[in-house]
């Protein structure tokens, strides 16, 4: 199977167009060797995905038919990914929701909530 749909079919990537500009673009190792979208993988390969400035890694376990759903993802993959690397997802992800300034973006549930008590 192609690398691209197999990052698709694993739910890595939300579409393929994604996961192929994300192998073009040398995010995507095989084996700790830069792939091309049309490489193909095979059991027993190690991944490694490159995204929002983390490394996650995997090792290939089977290749699936197609698409699956979110449960059946551990048949085909084990996470080898570093507790580092998790550790600098989780502190990326607190600080995206620490750091919004009150008024900017969309109003909060509470927010919405007063203004249309103010309005009547």
């Amino acid at each position: 199977m192609r690398i691209d749909k197999f990052l698709w079919c694993i739910r890595k990537f939300k579409t393929r167009s994604l996961a192929t500009d994300m192998v073009r673009k040398e995010r995507v190792l095989i084996n700790d060797e830069i792939a091309k979208p049309s490489r193909t993988v095979k059991t027993g390969d190690e991944l490694t995905v490159k995204k929002e400035g983390i490394s996650y890694s995997f090792k290939i376990l089977d290749i699936p038919k197609s698409r699956m759903g979110a449960k059946l993802v551990d048949q085909y993959i084990r996470d080898t990914t570093p507790a580092t690397e998790l550790e600098k997802a989780e502190v990326i992800s607190m600080m995206k929701t620490f750091n919004r300034k009150k008024g900017t973006g969309r109003p909060t549930k509470k927010d919405r909530r007063d203004i249309d008590r103010l309005k009547g």
